[in-house]
Order: structure tokens, then C-alpha cells, then sequence
């Protein structure tokens, strides 16, 4: 087959609507499989993480100001099978095979829970050219569980664990992030028990040369020593240095570290008060270096909105740090900073003008071209008390009709750019299936482009018109691949 022509400028064609086909739906046949949280390329197959009953889990632990419950779900969400799973994909034949499912373990209370309830970051490392990679995967513990492992695997199908609980005993409830870096594997631990999963009980880079075997250890103060660092949300290395960015309820920070020397390594502030917008850039969401530079993709948790903190709801923006330190504003709100005013490059307000885009979640290279996607929230909508929520938002919706935004504009939205300024749709609806709330997850292979959706919408939904629950065909996480090859 051919190679796809490049146009004068010398630019491979990059991939739209119709290149993707659908390789997986409903939740990999079981609507409760709800995120796909991690997606990773190894041994010639692609290996995907699931979360379940995801509304259900909120249910439990947030308050949404919603009137009805969307999804038909216990009260206690143990009573579901919240065991997380594993799925490979072989291209060749076009199979899944489920490789793990979390074992079940007795909780602190003395009660069978399971012992992983989501694998939420994913990294093929080795310590040098005579090993083996070995694919690695963090888990999300309970609350009521022993805390956070991580596994490994050689072979794709026997994980073992290499760690204590907690990484090394530590207070935290899941493992946000592995990046490796100058043959080192570094984690941020998060969550905290009987709290928020976002907000870390010990915000603390950790690094270790020999993750099989555990040795962790940590290279970083607490939170930077800036008490208002919550969490240390995202971790990306690029160039000599390991970026991470923070979630700050003032506004996000970006630090930097060659990770040299003796441990705690120095670090270096190099962004602030989220990018001086404030609080509604409370947190980095995504880290990505394409052609020299290193994008951020910012958010408020809670999916745009942070109740308990009263911090939005507000829309995304994206920014671009440059090797000298200096950025620029792509996508988001004008404004006056200690580095000048900055204004939108791409000409695209907060959430490329979607005011429902609470995150820029996930972004990747692929075939020159950096890939974005989005986590949009207005599928709630028909189910919000509306007395209850901020004034200005209340005003904003008042007259919108639930349902025609569900049908018309519902769903993440995936852009692309060829040279990080000027972005262009690929879908504004969730590939066609608005209760795609989310891309979470890329993968950029040699057989194409993955991309996997949060979709918490099944197995069964209130219809907006509260008419009762009924099974929802399009509810359950979905995988798509996309090349050039592919014409739908």
C-alpha cells in the first residue's frame, strides 16, 4: 500500500472523522466498564485499563447537585463488581482478550472488597539495553484497602506486585502518574483515605532505578514546600529536565528538575498562580512535548467544576512553554501577566469556545501532528437542580433545553494541530456518541492512532424526561483506531 502523499509543504496528512473505526463498545461488551484510564503500546499489542461504575463511585462520595441519579446504581457501590480489568488488543487479528481482573481482598471493616478499583497510569521501562522492558501499571485502592501497588509484566499476562501498599506504607489511595527518565521510573502518589481521589495525602515525587523490585524513594519536598500544592497532578519529562504540574487551589504551578545529584533534588518554579488566570486554572491536567516546546493542558477537577471548593465552573485552557522558559497563551482568556499580556494565539477562547470543556485531558503525537482531547460535561445537564448551582452559571443555562444539547453538541471534543497554533476538529461529539463524556486515553502505534473514551453512561440511564431507568446501548467506554488507511 502506498504511502499517503504530503502536501507542498511537505505535511503528511493528518487523520480525520472518517479514518477511525470503532474496535470496542459498551464497555468491552459489559456497559459497567466505564474509563478507560490507562492505554499503552507493548509486545506488539495495546493494553487498556478499565474503571467501573464511575457514577456510581460518585455517587457515594460527591455532592453534584443533581435531582436525579442518571445511571441506576446501589447506594453503596460495593454492592457492584467494582474489579478493575485489563484488555489487550491484537491488531493482527483483531481480537481482545481480558488479561487481569483485580482480585478480591478483605477491607479494613472486615468486608470482601476488591483490591484495585482502577489501573490509572501505565509505563513500558527497562534499566538498560540487556533487559527486557517490563510493561508497568499503578492501581487505585480502595479506601478501605491496604493502598495503591504497582504491577508488573513481562509477558503481558502474569502481573506481579513489586511494592508494599502505599508505594513504601504512604497514606494515599492511588498512583496518578510513571514516567521513565535517565533510566529512572518516577511516580507521584495521590488520593487520600476518606477523601478526595485528586487530593494527595503525600505530594511527593518518588523515583526509583529499579522499579521491579521496588526501592522507591523520594526526590522532592512536600508539594514543592508550598502547602497549597494539593497534588502533584501531571509529570512529563522533556529535554534534561522532569516537568510536573501541580493542583493548587490558587492556580496551578509548573516545576522542573534535571533530577542530578543527591536526593531531594533541586527543583525550579517555573510557572504560578495558573499562569496567572488564577484558581480556574487549578490544575494541570495534561503535559505534552511536540516540535520543541512543551504543552499544557489545564482544569478544575470535578470535570470543570470543584463545588467543594467553590472554584468554577470555568473551561480549559492550553499553553505553551518554550525551552528559554518564556509561553505563550493558545488556547484560553486574555490577560495582563508578569511576562506581558497574553492573548489566545489559535484566536479560540477557554475549551476552544466550549464553555462544557472542564479539562484538556490527554494529548499525543502522532504522524506530526499533536492530537487533544477533552473532557465535556453538558450530558449532566437535563439532571442538575439548577437553584443550586453558581448564579453566573445558572444564567448561563437557563434557557438551554437539556435535551437538544444531548442530542446536538453532548460528547468530548478531539482537535489536532500541525504546528500548535492553528487547530482543526476532528470530532466536536464525541465520535458520534454523545455520551462519550471524555478522551482519556492515546496511543500513538505503528498500526495507527488509539484513543479510548470515559463513558459512565451505562449499563442503564434516566431518560432527561425521568421516565425510568432503561438499558443504554451506547453507555460503556469505547476504543477507536484511526490511520490513514482507514476510510468509514
Amino acid at each position: 500500500m502506498s504511502a499517503p502523499r504530503v502536501n507542498k509543504l511537505g505535511i503528511r496528512p493528518g487523520l480525520s472523522r472518517h479514518h477511525f473505526r470503532k474496535i470496542a463498545e459498551r464497555g468491552f461488551g459489559d456497559g459497567h466498564n466505564s474509563y478507560t484510564h490507562s492505554m499503552t503500546w507493548f509486545n506488539g499489542r495495546l493494553y487498556v485499563s478499565t474503571m467501573r461504575d464511575n457514577f456510581a463511585l460518585m455517587r457515594s462520595r460527591l455532592s453534584l447537585g443533581l435531582d436525579v441519579w442518571p445511571v441506576e446504581c446501589p447506594r453503596d457501590p460495593f454492592e457492584l463488581d467494582l474489579r478493575a480489568e485489563i484488555w489487550a488488543y491484537d491488531p493482527a487479528t483483531g481480537v481482545w482478550d481480558r488479561v487481569f481482573k483485580a482480585p478480591m481482598i478483605t477491607g479494613s471493616h472486615g468486608k470482601p472488597i476488591p483490591r484495585d478499583i482502577s489501573y490509572r497510569a501505565a509505563a513500558v521501562f527497562r534499566r538498560n539495553e540487556s533487559e527486557a522492558p517490563k510493561l508497568f501499571i499503578s492501581t487505585w485502592s480502595p479506601a478501605r484497602g491496604p493502598g495503591p501497588v504497582i504491577m508488573a509484566t513481562e509477558d503481558g499476562r502474569n502481573f506481579e506486585v513489586t511494592c508494599e501498599p502505599g508505594l513504601v506504607g504512604l497514606p494515599v489511595t492511588t498512583i496518578r502518574s510513571m514516567v521513565p527518565f535517565k533510566g529512572r521510573l518516577y511516580t507521584t502518589p495521590a488520593g487520600s483515605r476518606g477523601g478526595n481521589t485528586n487530593i494527595s495525602g503525600h505530594s511527593v515525587v518518588y523515583e526509583s532505578s529499579d522499579p521491579a523490585r521496588g526501592g522507591w524513594r523520594p526526590v522532592s519536598d512536600f508539594g514543592f514546600g508550598d502547602v497549597g500544592n494539593k497534588s502533584l497532578h501531571e509529570v512529563c519529562a522533556w529535554g534534561d529536565h522532569l516537568y510536573v504540574g501541580t493542583l493548587n487551589h490558587s492556580g496551578f504551578q509548573l516545576w522542573r528538575s534535571t533530577c542530578e545529584g543527591e536526593a531531594p533534588y533541586q527543583w525550579e518554579r517555573v510557572l504560578e498562580q495558573g499562569a496567572w488566570r488564577g484558581k480556574l486554572n487549578q490544575g494541570v491536567l495534561s503535559l505534552y512535548p511536540f516540535k520543541g516546546c512543551l504543552y499544557i493542558g489545564t482544569g478544575i477537577q470535578g470535570g470543570g467544576i470543584d463545588r467543594a471548593n467553590d472554584i468554577g465552573p470555568g473551561a480549559s485552557e492550553l499553553l505553551r512553554l518554550h525551552p528559554d522558559m518564556s509561553w505563550d497563551l493558545i488556547v484560553g482568556e486574555g490577560r495582563d501577566t508578569p511576562d506581558g499580556r497574553k492573548d489566545p494565539l489559535s484566536g479560540r477562547q477557554p475549551g476552544f469556545d466550549n464553555f462544557f470543556n472542564g479539562y484538556f485531558w490527554r494529548m499525543v503525537e502522532h504522524e506530526g501532528w499533536l492530537y487533544m482531547g477533552t473532557f465535556e460535561w453538558s450530558s449532566i445537564l437535563g439532571y442538575v437542580n439548577r437553584s443550586r448551582w453558581p448564579k453566573a452559571f445558572a444564567n448561563v443555562v437557563a434557557h438551554v433545553d437539556p435535551q437538544n444539547i444531548l442530542d446536538y453538541q453532548s460528547g468530548f471534543d478531539l482537535y489536532r494541530s500541525h504546528d500548535g497554533e492553528n487547530w482543526v476538529p476532528v470530532s466536536t461529539n464525541g465520535m458520534g456518541n454523545p455520551y462519550n463524556m471524555g478522551l482519556r486515553t492515546f496511543a500513538s502505534t505503528p498500526h495507527g492512532l488509539f484513543l479510548g473514551t470515559a463513558n459512565p453512561w451505562g449499563p442503564k440511564i434516566m431518560p432527561i424526561d425521568g421516565s425510568g431507568y432503561i438499558f443504554n446501548p451506547r453507555g460503556g467506554c469505547e476504543v477507536y483506531l484511526g490511520s490513514l488507511e482507514e476510510r468509514r
